[in-house]
């Protein structure tokens, strides 16, 4: 099978520690785009609206190897070229960042609440991967896996390209024990332990996940581990990986977390409401523990922080 050649690097350096767009150039079989600006139009301008689109090339945004594209030029499939979006401002998480581990291949911090690991929707500047980039030096830098936005605790980052691979594929393949803490009411008549398996599917667009007959796709050990008063602190050991799973299925056994948006009902959020950082969802990603597949020695990292209602 024949390998397809790896795009050239780009010309631009990351601006707020985000990359550079990059665009090649498809097909073009029904020639409907006589020059570079007709195919940007055709997709971007639903986005950003067409003045826009033309302004890139007009303010010398869109650049290829050899530097500023010219709008009239003429459309060539396969061409590489690559632009820096506009960021829109976005307020900033009250929060930091902290370092747990580092070494020359790995990078694990403990990300707080609200921040986001990657770009993403209205998050782009404002995440973990564009703050470690800027504030570290390391433009590489990538996240092997991803943690819910409003979920604080362990991230693993890898510093090499090279590294990426084998530690992307440790989560993909299911090779990482994860626990995490919560905090959610306590209900004695619940029987604790238990280990929930269900079908969970998120739709794009749609805030909720939901759960439907069929086959299960994910799997949740649930502990109690300490209670006092309505509250009860848990240990959650997920076997799989799927989005919102623990909110889901702890959502499911009648125990809702604490401060979730989402689970059991959505609560409804109008534009330029602000939002509560006070009152973050009480979930954290407390221990990464694996046999690392560049070394094979074991590794393991724990949280530094606590969740502020876990049962005294």
């Amino acid at each position: 099978m024949r390998r397809r050649k790896a795009p050239p690097p780009a010309p631009l350096p990351q601006r707020e520690g985000i990359d550079p767009v990059r665009v090649r150039l498809p097909a073009d079989p029904e020639g409907a785009w006589a020059t570079v600006l007709d195919h940007f139009v055709a997709r971007y301008a639903r986005a950003i609206g067409p003045e826009r689109v033309r302004a890139l090339f007009d303010e010398g945004r869109v650049v290829d190897a050899d530097g500023p594209v010219a709008a009239d030029e003429t459309y060539a499939p396969g061409r590489y070229l690559w632009f820096h979006r506009d960021f829109a401002g976005e307020e900033r998480v009250p929060f930091e960042v902290t370092v747990v581990h580092r070494d020359e291949r790995l990078l694990i911090v403990d990300k707080p609440h609200f921040l986001a690991t990657t770009p993403r929707g209205g998050h782009i500047t404002e995440t973990a991967v564009a703050r470690l980039r800027r504030d570290l030096g390391l433009p590489l830098l990538q996240p092997a896996h991803r943690l819910d936005r409003l979920t604080a605790g362990l991230v693993l980052f890898v510093v090499r390209p090279e590294d990426r691979g084998a530690y992307q594929t440790m989560f993909r393949d299911r090779r990482v024990h994860k626990e995490y803490e919560a905090v959610a009411p306590y209900d004695p008549r619940v029987v604790l332990p238990t280990t929930v398996r269900s079908r969970i599917v998120k739709e794009p667009g749609v805030l909720a996940a939901y759960e439907e007959d069929g086959e299960p796709n994910s799997e949740t050990r649930i502990a109690l581990v300490a209670h006092s008063g309505q509250l009860g602190g848990y240990r959650l050991l997920p076997t799989t990986g799927r989005t919102h799973q623990l909110r889901v299925h702890m959502s499911r056994i009648g125990l809702p977390l604490l401060n979730d948006p989402l689970y059991p009902t959505v609560r409804e959020q109008r534009p330029g409401d602000p939002e509560h950082h006070d009152r973050p969802l009480q979930l954290l990603a407390r221990v990464l523990e694996f046999t690392d597949p560049v070394t094979g020695g074991a590794r393991r990292f724990e949280s530094r922080l606590r969740l502020a209602q876990w049962p005294r």
